[in-house]
């Protein structure tokens, strides 16, 4: 990533945090709010079935205001954990801890679930398809898309006025959406021109919705390639509601600039605490000859503890590898994607920024960025 995508990866804040992960199991009688100096009950468990024996775990505080803190390694969790932020996949033997914090009051006693699915390494554990058997464009799966909406430039001084489905507030249009499942089964992230010098497009990702940590996931897209287009498929650390960018880490898994070039391009980014920016680890693809990113593609991260690998349509030669010891000679950097914390996805198309630059004459709109589907796998 160039000159700041992460900048601002703070605004991906917008929007309310919701959890969709469908049907609960189990049920629990609320539990009075602790007042001062008592002891918070305990956090409850709920799962959700995702594919092939994975779950979708949510954690609620049995009071409401509690603080939910946990670990995923066994360990007991302290006021120095993970805070929890969003449903999170499990798809893996592990054994989740969770206590709750109240306001004025002393830690819970520590809840504890232990998972054994028992799942093959590359097996299909979640995935949105995009599937519309309606006779009309659709809503992106609301259980599993939010967005980021408005023109803040997020950080990179960028053009576009985000928009969200359903969103009529000038320039933003029902009538136009930025962002919509089409009855061809692809998701579609418009960039439009409204009127001159006005520029709309979607951010979409699945903050407070799904997260996982640990696995392959695979983006099946094809991208706008002209003069102020920026797409990208990325990942954030949940806890960049406390944490805030960078410190929360980024994975850039599809990200690239402007028009085709030869050989055309995709870079592929890892950014934390002492690497962004001019100090970013970031490695750009050449694509086979005769091949563009305007065509279908699947971009790919493999993504274990201590590494975080790429590859573009073929899973077993990454074109690179980050590891924790790619940070050895960087000042200060500390490896984020091993703290606990499960990432959120994001989708969308910037419309000039500091690493493009603006649109010109030669710029068409509309254009499209689509995506097949997303899919995460077992390592």
């Amino acid at each position: 990533m160039k000159a700041g995508k992460g900048m601002l990866a703070a605004l991906v804040l917008s929007g309310a945090l919701m959890c969709g992960c469908g049907g609960r199991g189990g049920t629990a009688a609320p539990t009075p709010t602790p007042t001062s100096g008592t002891q918070a009950a305990p956090p409850l468990f709920f799962t959700a079935n995702a594919q092939s024996g994975a779950v979708i775990v949510t954690l609620e505080p049995a009071a409401p205001g509690a603080t939910i803190y946990y670990t995923m390694d066994g360990t007991t969790p302290t006021t120095a954990s993970q805070i929890y932020e969003a449903p999170f996949l499990v798809a893996s033997n592990l054994t989740v801890n969770a206590m709750a914090v109240a306001s004025g009051g002393t830690p819970s006693k520590v809840n504890s679930q232990t998972f054994t699915p028992n799942i093959p390494s590359g097996t299909l554990v979640w995935s949105d398809e995009f599937a519309n058997p309606t006779a009309a464009n659709a809503a992106p799966n609301p259980n599993v898309w939010t967005y980021d909406t408005g023109n803040s430039g997020f950080g990179n001084h960028e053009l576009e006025n985000y928009c969200a489905w359903g969103s009529n507030t000038a320039p933003c249009s029902t009538a136009n959406p930025s962002t919509y499942v089409g009855t061809d089964g692809y998701l579609h992230i418009e960039a439009q021109q409204p009127s001159p010098g006005v520029y709309t497009s979607a951010r979409l990702k699945t903050q407070g919705h799904f997260s996982f940590q640990y696995g392959r996931i695979e983006f099946r897209a094809l991208v706008p390639e002209a003069q102020g287009f920026w797409p990208a498929a990325w990942l954030l650390g949940n806890n960049i509601v406390t944490a805030d960018w960078p410190a929360c880490g980024e994975q850039d898994v599809l990200e690239r600039v402007n028009a085709a070039k030869t050989p055309d391009w995709n870079e592929g980014s890892v950014h934390g605490i002492g690497f962004t920016g001019d100090t970013g680890l970031g490695t750009v693809v050449n694509f086979p000859s005769g091949q563009t990113a305007a065509q279908w593609h699947t971009y790919g991260m493999i993504w274990a503890k201590g590494s975080v690998a790429y590859y573009i349509d073929d899973p077993t030669h990454p074109y690179v590898t980050y590891t924790t010891s790619s940070l050895a000679n960087l000042k200060g950097a500390s490896w984020p994607f091993d703290a606990g914390q499960s990432n959120f996805i994001l989708l969308n198309l910037a419309i000039g920024g500091d690493w493009p630059g603006p649109p010109n004459a030669s710029t068409q709109f509309p254009s499209e960025m689509l995506v097949d589907y997303v899919r995460v796998y077992t390592n």
